[in-house]
């Protein structure tokens, strides 16, 4: 299947299907908050507009990337934000690389937002909708990622086949550069087990929709069964 590749820059079109793709760290984030309880995530396009819509709306949680500042409940971090109880909760997340991607492709008829914790259930998904060519968008480094590109050729080969080795996409997210400035705390709001948690592959059941509602994009989970096993 002839799916693309592109990075946040190459979007000039619209694509039917869009998977936007965040291994280290939002949409690991986003999938662990869905696990802890949250609703719906809201997607902002600024700091200034997570704290604005948090604000204009009582019982709304703001999460952003780098270090803890005023306003915001919580930071980007998988391992900060395990142990955390968010039930019934909208949280609004704002990050440098993932929630910019899907906000890029906010108008395609189709939007999941994924990373290795949720890529099979977000295989199969597309699998039901009998989709056709996807365009992943790898956030990370203009494009270059490699744990974001490993990420989405693994979902691409998934929804082919279930019986795909996740070793060698695992390795390639493994020795990224992502993965090594987390290794070595470079970057802020970090937690020691982040880089092991954004490589579990299938932690959760769900796939991450991304929809239009009123003015906002807001993320949400869909649970997705395990396909019939193929006979013959």
């Amino acid at each position: 299947m002839d799916h693309h590749f592109v990075g946040i820059p190459q979007l000039t079109d619209v694509p039917r299907v869009a998977v936007v793709i965040d291994v280290m760290r939002a949409f690991t984030v986003a999938a662990w908050a869905f696990s802890r309880g949250v609703e719906r995530i809201v997607l902002a396009s600024t700091e200034s507009e997570a704290l604005a819509l948090k604000e204009s709306r009582p019982g709304w949680l703001a999460l952003k990337d780098g270090a803890p500042a005023a306003g915001f409940d919580a930071v980007n971090s998988p391992g900060l934000l395990r142990s955390r109880d968010f039930a019934g909760r909208t949280l609004v997340q704002k990050t440098t690389a993932g929630t910019v991607g899907a906000l890029a492709v906010a108008d395609a008829p189709l939007v999941l937002c994924a990373s290795f914790v949720v890529a099979g259930p977000t295989a199969r998904y597309l699998q039901t909708k009998d989709s056709g060519p996807v365009t992943f968008v790898v956030t990370g480094e203009e494009g270059q990622a490699d744990e974001d590109r490993a990420c989405a050729e693994y979902i691409g080969q998934r929804m082919v086949g279930d019986d795909v080795e996740a070793v060698p996409y695992l390795h390639r997210a493994r020795t990224s550069r992502a993965a090594a400035d987390l290794a070595a705390g470079l970057r802020s709001g970090y937690h020691p087990d982040d880089v092991e948690l954004c490589l579990e592959i299938d932690r959760f059941s769900f796939a991450m929709v991304a929809r239009q509602e009123e003015s906002l994009m807001v993320l949400r989970p869909v649970g997705v069964p395990d396909l019939p096993s193929r006979i013959g």
